[in-house]
């Protein structure tokens, strides 16, 4: 199994596990309430109608369903890509539940191999899923084609962790972070500025963060820089 294959395998163990130990919207893990920065964006949509989100990333709807609920009475439509069917499969449910079926559309891809058709979304959101791309080369394609894919005045927030450590707790060792893309801070940063060199910021902002994980019944703490860029067409 080559290095990315057992990246998305580890991942898939621990997303899976997440899923269905918590609930979403329940206290007790990051799926208990959206994004602040992502919900706030929507006041500059403010009675649009047909507004196109696309999330990509979404797993079970930690950010769509929010939004979807937001949408629901102005013909919106939240775009939801996620490479796990089991995320989607969940999101479907949650969406029943959360009386927004008809609002969310699911596609089951790996956002690098996902096609964005030009010029259509208002909102394109991606929550901690670009550095899961297969390299940075595939990152660079991904941006271009959210820029390409966004109308004029539209939206892209991105939140992107960079610099990735984790360690051991129980023996204090650093380890290899299992994560696709692992850029310095710096280099994120100027990645994206320099792909994005002509949308107007929003915001951009770095906070680092600290979680503690259980892998293969190792307790792992993984310290990040996250990127929070949100920049207007």
């Amino acid at each position: 199994m080559n290095r990315i294959d057992y990246i998305r395998e580890e991942e898939k163990k621990y997303h899976d596990l997440c899923y269905e130990q918590y609930k979403l919207f329940e206290t007790g893990s990051w799926l208990y309430k959206p994004v602040k920065t992502v919900m706030d964006l929507m006041d500059y949509f403010e009675g649009q109608n047909n507004l196109q989100v696309l999330d990509l990333g979404s797993g079970v709807g930690r950010n769509s369903i929010p939004i979807a609920q937001k949408i629901q009475n102005s013909s919106g439509t939240v775009t939801c890509v996620d490479l796990l069917n089991s995320a989607l499969t969940k999101l479907q449910t949650y969406s029943k539940e959360y009386g927004v079926i008809n609002n969310i559309k699911t596609e089951q891809a790996a956002i690098e191999n996902y096609y964005i058709q030009r010029n259509t979304y208002d909102y394109i959101v991606a929550v901690s899923s670009l550095e899961h791309v297969q390299s940075e080369e595939d990152l660079k394609n991904v941006l271009h084609s959210m820029k390409e894919g966004t109308k004029s005045g539209g939206i892209n927030c991105l939140i992107i962790n960079s610099n990735i450590q984790e360690i051991d707790l129980h023996t204090n060792e650093e380890l290899d972070a299992l994560i696709e893309i692992n850029l310095p801070t710096e280099d994120m940063i100027h990645l994206l500025k320099s792909i994005y060199k002509e949308w107007k910021e929003i915001k951009v902002e770095i906070k680092e963060l600290v979680y503690d994980i259980v892998r293969d019944e190792r307790h792992i703490q993984l310290i990040t820089n996250a990127i929070t860029f949100v920049v207007q067409k």
